[in-house]
């Protein structure tokens, strides 16, 4: 009897299994979900407010958590995607959707808008949505050329208005996509509208906040990866100005490495000769100007010593240093632009550094007697090129030898006059 019993409730238990399975698959089975958001999107047609109130009524009758990615595939492409980013034949599909709208700026604006409302009253579903373009972005082969051109104009849209986030860029260094060059000009497109929503200082900071502005170049093939290709693509696509910010970002890069540089052959003590050459076939490699030079040494130079912290002290132990120093710092000096821009690194630093306050004139004065600096970039900071910090005391400080260079200069042009 008790063999009967346990059969009969074990029975009794598959079929309550059975039909909780059976109402679990119905519940949660992306098909119905899809076949309900469509039917709703085709009641709404192509009014976008109403698709977006739509979509925030049915969100708590429908399972969002759960089918992100389906519903986020139909509002982009009009049904649920097979891998590759094609549509299932099979599928029931929109015409209320990215893919089917009209191809330009400001139909993508009202979509963003769509996407905006949905994200804000949904919060849980940011992550799901980034997931989703981030596939999207793996699939543009799968895409026509004008469907990658309006999830480009809605990507960057998004961008700028923080609905998504810049590491989802990554999608774009892959192999096959940069190889084919859809990276690039998927690009293009998406940096238009980002920059057309903002502007390149706010793209860059979004870039810098995920450590992208220098990873740029990688949106073409290694054999292109060169400022010279990534400037004229960009430039010839009407983005001048991200091809002068990743020009500027490979600049930069370049200074920190030959800084870096610099202060580990300084250390190391390698002759004067070899460092100006390795600096010199740096600024011709990176196109690094005289003036930018002039100040990497010089902080370069500075940052060699454990300087003493008695005032009295380290002025001399400035001048001992700095004298060693004088040929490299010469050689970077052939420009008066060059040498005004060392005079007011030089006035900075012993502003910066308290201890140098009255060790200001006797630096010049050593770079002057070493043929770094000449009279007429001195006379000009003296009279109008100089900064505003510590202006009274180096002004003060410098007097006497501003007045003895002007005689000097004006007992040469005499002697020039006579001479004649």
């Amino acid at each position: 009897m008790y063999k009967v019993v346990g059969h009969v409730l074990g029975i009794t238990f598959w079929l309550q299994q059975t039909l909780v399975s059976a109402d679990e698959k119905e519940r949660f089975d992306p098909t119905q979900f899809q076949d309900c958001i469509i039917q709703g999107l085709t009641e709404t047609g192509t009014d976008l407010e109403a698709v977006a109130k739509f979509l925030d009524a049915s969100g708590a009758k429908l399972d969002y958590r759960r089918y992100a990615e389906t519903l986020f595939d139909i509002l982009v492409a009009g049904g649920m995607l097979a891998p590759g980013g094609t549509l299932a034949d099979d599928m029931t599909r929109t015409d209320v959707c990215v893919f089917a709208a009209q191809e330009d700026l400001e139909t993508m604006q009202a979509f963003a808008q769509v996407f905006n409302k949905l994200i804000r009253r949904y919060k849980y579903l940011e992550k799901g949505f980034e997931d989703e373009v981030k596939k999207l972005l793996l699939f543009l082969k799968g895409f026509s050329e004008s469907e990658r051109n309006k999830l480009a104009m809605l990507t960057g849209i998004l961008l700028a208005n923080g609905t998504l986030n810049a590491s989802i860029l990554n999608s774009l260094y892959n192999e096959n996509l940069v190889k084919e060059g859809v990276s690039a000009a998927f690009a293009v497109k998406l940096f238009k509208s980002w920059i057309n929503e903002k502007d390149i200082n706010a793209v860059a900071v979004s870039l810098r906040k995920v450590n992208m502005d220098n990873r740029l170049m990688e949106l073409f093939p290694a054999n292109k990866q060169s400022v010279e290709h990534f400037s004229k693509y960009f430039t010839e696509a009407g983005l001048k100005e991200l091809s002068e910010y990743v020009r500027n970002q490979q600049t930069i890069g370049a200074r920190k490495e030959l800084q870096k540089e610099l202060q580990e052959q300084m250390s190391r003590g390698d002759p004067f000769k070899d460092i100006i050459l390795y600096v010199k076939e740096e600024m011709k490699k990176n196109n690094i100007s005289e003036q930018t030079v002039i100040a990497i040494i010089w902080s370069s130079v500075m940052s060699t010593v454990e300087w003493n912290k008695k005032e009295e002290l380290v002025a001399e132990q400035a001048i001992k240093h700095l004298k060693q120093y004088s040929p490299l710092l010469a050689a970077f000096t052939t420009q008066g632009q060059s040498e005004l821009t060392l005079l007011l690194k030089i006035q900075e630093y012993c502003y910066d550094n308290i201890h140098f306050m009255k060790a200001f004139q006797k630096i010049v004065v050593l770079f002057y007697k070493a043929e770094v600096l000449s009279e007429e970039p001195i006379l000009k900071w003296y009279k109008d090129a100089h900064l505003a910090k510590g202006k009274s005391v180096f002004l003060e400080q410098m007097k006497k030898f501003v007045e003895w260079l002007k005689n000097a200069e004006e007992e040469s042009e005499s002697e020039a006059e006579e001479g004649d």
